[in-house]
């Protein structure tokens, strides 16, 4: 006998929780190490916000070209040999690093970044609606958000980390703002994400095998795809809340890496709080923190709140702000950044959970899409655009664009459609 979310009824999942709760705080953390590693890149390569931001740009086209692939993926082998497969592709690309780093190449970091993503695509894939559906339907928003915030601390130590083992570590990171640095300098500094990417690797390979190993719960027939003719008829485009909510992930992903990917580059200008990298890192941190705060606050709200009312909460908070950091001067405009961080916190796995309700055997494809979406991040690279023409400052008017259609999505877009919607 199975509940309504295919899973046999009586099942514990508290265990595989805490396991995929790791997941989601591993690639968190090397998701965010980007943080610190893309202003190390702009000094080392010279690069200007244009060409840093494409480095992010890569990163999430590896989402884009790698999600509906997982989706086919899962659906052959399963969803525990899709997150063992995801965390050896990780792996390999984490090594791929450390050889760029010895190199001392910048194409051999973009195919290395690419290899990363590409493997986190698939974990996000496989985990994200694993979760959702595993436990009891009424609690999946909320389930979500708590996993998620383990992602988010993974976000947290992830600058910890990048601060001391990359940037503490190089003469870009700890010099004053401005500070020219000669060619043999830069290639020094090169070397510093050999250690980080090196225990990156060992981790994510020890993961790889306490996966493989583990006894996770399967999931049943509710969930899984169906056969194509069960599936006549059936078209993922007749779910508004899942197309709406394709767009609100991409630019709730767009929002969180435009702020993260830029932020230690404008709180390090005069003009704001005119201090090295390495120390704007330690401030970026706290943007991380909020993130992670705010989804183990927005857990328990859900329970008592409906969820799409925290979202839209939330997406006010993002949007108040964005629009300080744009029209503020001096060290409140970084405070600005950092409280945006609270207010995105939520969107993620809020937008996600609202967006699959009502997909029944349509679910794998769903996340894949949705997954596919986070392939806006990929538009870090406009941000830096706008940066090199107007000012960095200039680009947080996207962040509050974005979050203004959250908010649309949090009060009608999220609204279930379909043909399972009254199921």
């Amino acid at each position: 006998m199975t509940n309504e979310t295919g899973v046999p009824a009586g099942t514990r999942y508290g265990g595989a929780l805490v396991l995929l709760a790791t997941l989601f705080f591993m690639w968190g953390f090397i998701s965010v190490i980007n943080g610190t590693l893309l202003p190390h890149l702009r000094s080392v390569f010279e690069l200007s916000y244009f060409q840093t931001g494409l480095i992010e740009s890569v990163w999430f086209i590896g989402y884009l070209l790698a999600s509906i692939p997982a989706a086919k993926l899962i659906e052959r082998i399963g969803y525990q040999r899709a997150l063992t497969t995801g965390l050896v592709v990780m792996t390999v690309g984490s090594l791929g690093m450390i050889a760029a780093a010895n190199l001392v190449s910048y194409e051999v970091t973009i195919a290395s970044l690419f290899t990363v993503s590409c493997g986190i695509a698939l974990l996000q894939v496989a985990a994200n609606p694993y979760v959702a559906v595993i436990g009891p339907p009424e609690s999946a928003e909320s389930r979500l958000t708590l996993v998620q915030a383990f992602n988010t601390t993974g976000d947290v130590l992830a600058i910890v980390f990048g601060q001391q083992l990359i940037l503490a570590r190089t003469i870009g990171g700890t010099a004053a703002p401005g500070t020219q640095l000669t060619h043999a300098q830069r290639m020094a500094d090169a070397q510093a994400t050999e250690l980080p990417y090196l225990i990156v690797a060992i981790v994510l390979a020890v993961l790889a095998v306490m996966i493989a190993r583990a006894k996770l719960p399967a999931l049943g027939a509710a969930t899984s795809r169906v056969s194509v003719e069960a599936r006549r008829g059936l078209s993922l485009f007749n779910h508004r809340n899942l197309i709406l909510g394709c767009v609100g992930i991409a630019l709730c992903v767009f929002a969180e890496i435009g702020v993260g990917s830029y932020f230690i580059n404008f709180v390090s200008q005069p003009s704001v709080a005119n201090i090295p990298q390495d120390q704007a890192a330690f401030y970026l941190t706290f943007f991380w923190g909020g993130m992670m705060v705010g989804r183990f606050i927005a857990a328990g709200l859900m329970r008592k709140i409906a969820p799409e009312r925290v979202l839209a909460l939330f997406s006010l908070i993002a949007i108040g702000g964005s629009l300080v950091a744009v029209f503020v001067p001096g060290p409140a405009a970084m405070y600005g950044l950092i409280t945006v961080g609270l207010g995105i916190s939520l969107m993620f796995p809020a937008i996600f959970a609202l967006a699959i309700r009502g997909l029944g055997p349509l679910t794998e494809e769903g996340s894949g899409l949705l997954i596919m979406s986070i392939a806006g991040g990929a538009l870090a690279s406009v941000q830096g655009k706008i940066a090199d023409a107007y000012g960095l400052h200039w680009g947080f008017i996207l962040t509050a664009l974005c979050s203004l259609y959250v908010l649309f999505y949090a009060l009608w877009g999220c609204k279930v459609t379909g043909q399972r919607a009254s199921q």
